[in-house]
C-alpha cells in the first residue's frame, strides 16, 4: 500500500475507535439500523472505496481489504451494511453502461444514496438459476414481478439492484439485472428479519410488481448472472475481511484478558496451555489473511480470482468461529455475559458461513476448479 493509503487507514482506525466502536454494543442492544455509522464512513470517503476513478478514491485492493477489516473489527453491523452497499455499486461498475453508472455511482460513492443487492429468494439461495422473479419486456419498460428475501439494506436503500429472469428457457443466461429506485410504484417491503447477530445491519423481504424503464437494465439482457458472479467474487473477499477483522478484535481482547486475569496468584498468560491456545488463534488468523492476500493480489491485476476468493471466504469464515469461540472460552463465565463483547462477536460472525455463498457452496466451487 502507498504511504497515502497507510495514512488514510491510520485515520480510519482512529475514527472507528473514537466514534464507531463505542456504538457497537448499543446498536446490538437496540437493533437500530447503522445510519449514524454509515454517515461517519461517508465523511471519510469509504462508501465509494470499492470504485475506481472518477467515482471512488481508487485505492488498492489491499487498502480496501484493510479498511473493511478495520470497520468489522469496530462494528460488524456497520461492516455488513457497508459491504452490502458495495455489492450494489459493484454491480453497476461491472455490469452497467456509462450512462446508468453516471446516474447512480456519484451519489452512492458520496454516501448520499445507499444501495442494496437483491439476488436471494426463498427457493433460490445457493442456486440463483432457480429464481422465480421475472422481468417481462413491454415496449420500453419491463414488468418486474416476484419477491426477494434476506436483502441487506433493502428497506432503507435508495436503489436496489434486482436480478430477475428475462428468458425462462435460457437457464443462467436468461437472468438480467435492473436498478429499482426507492419510491417505485409496486415495490413493497416485508418484515425486517429478527437475526441472531449483526442486529444493526438489517435484512428485509422485498416484493415487486413494478414497471422498470429499459434504461434501468444493467447491460444487455441475459448478462445478469455473469455480473452477479463477478460481484460475489469481490464480496467473498470482503466477507473474509470482515471475518479477519472480528477475529483480530477477539484475539486482542483475549490477549489483554489473559495478561491481566489472575488465577492462583498468576496471570492466565503465564500458563502453557493458555499460551498455546493464543498461539493457535494467532496462527489461524494469519493463515486466513494469507489466503485472502492471494485473492486480493489477483483482484488488483484485474484477472479472475473465483477460486482464491472462495478459498479465502471459506477458511476465514470458519476461522473466525474458532477464534471467537476460543476467546469467549478464555474469558470463562464473563465471556458469556453481555457485559463483555465476546458473545456479540460470536453471534455476529456466525452468518459468514452462510451468506454470499455458504461454506458448502464454497467447497463445491473449489472442488470444481481443482477437478
Amino acid at each position: 500500500m502507498s504511504p497515502e493509503e497507510q495514512t488514510f487507514l491510520d485515520q480510519l482506525r482512529r475514527v472507528l475507535a473514537e466514534k464507531v466502536a463505542p456504538l457497537a454494543a448499543e446498536t446490538d442492544e437496540t437493533a437500530q439500523f447503522v445510519h449514524r455509522q454509515l454517515a461517519i464512513l461517508a465523511d471519510l470517503g469509504l462508501m465509494g472505496a470499492n470504485l475506481p476513478a472518477p467515482y471512488g478514491p481508487a485505492i488498492s485492493a489491499a487498502a480496501l481489504y484493510a479498511a473493511v477489516e478495520a470497520v468489522a473489527g469496530a462494528c460488524g453491523s456497520t461492516a455488513s451494511a457497508l459491504t452490502a452497499h458495495y455489492l450494489a455499486t459493484d454491480s453497476l461498475h461491472l455490469g452497467a453502461d456509462p450512462a446508468l453508472q453516471a446516474r447512480f455511482l456519484p451519489d452512492a460513492a458520496a454516501g448520499t444514496k445507499l444501495g442494496a443487492f437483491a439476488l436471494t429468494e426463498r427457493n433460490a439461495g445457493s442456486d440463483p438459476a432457480d429464481m422465480r422473479t421475472t422481468a417481462t419486456k413491454q415496449v420500453d419498460h419491463y414488468r418486474l414481478k416476484g419477491a426477494k428475501c434476506f436483502i441487506s439494506n433493502g428497506g432503507v436503500a435508495d436503489f436496489i439492484i434486482v436480478y430477475a429472469v428475462t428468458d425462462p428457457n435460457a437457464g443462467h443466461r436468461g437472468i438480467s439485472a435492473f436498478v429499482v429506485e426507492k419510491g417505485t410504484q409496486g415495490l413493497t417491503y416485508g418484515r425486517v428479519e429478527r437475526t441472531m447477530g449483526l442486529r444493526g445491519g438489517h435484512v428485509w423481504e422485498l416484493e415487486f410488481d413494478c414497471l422498470i424503464p429499459e434504461a434501468n437494465r444493467l447491460g444487455a439482457e441475459g448478462t445478469g448472472f455473469k455480473t452477479a458472479m463477478k460481484v460475489l467474487d469481490n464480496g467473498r473477499i470482503e466477507v473474509a475481511a470482515m471475518a479477519t477483522g472480528i477475529a483480530d478484535t477477539a484475539l486482542s481482547l483475549a490477549k489483554d484478558w489473559c495478561k491481566t486475569r489472575i488465577i492462583g496468584g498468576e496471570a492466565l498468560a503465564t500458563r502453557q496451555g493458555i499460551r498455546w491456545q493464543l498461539a493457535d488463534m494467532a496462527t489461524d488468523l494469519a493463515a486466513a489473511r494469507a489466503l485472502a492476500a492471494q485473492a486480493v493480489a489477483l483482484r488488483e491485476t484485474g484477472g479472475r480470482f473465483t477460486l482464491q476468493a472462495s478459498m479465502a471466504k471459506l477458511f476465514a469464515s470458519e476461522m473466525v468461529h474458532r477464534v471467537t469461540d476460543a476467546a469467549l472460552q478464555l474469558h470463562g463465565g464473563y465471556g458469556f455475559t453481555r457485559d463483555f463483547p465476546l458473545e456479540r462477536l460470536a453471534r455476529d460472525c456466525r452468518i459468514f458461513r452462510i451468506y454470499e455463498g455458504s461454506s458448502e457452496i464454497q467447497r463445491m466451487i473449489i472442488a470444481g476448479h481443482i477437478l
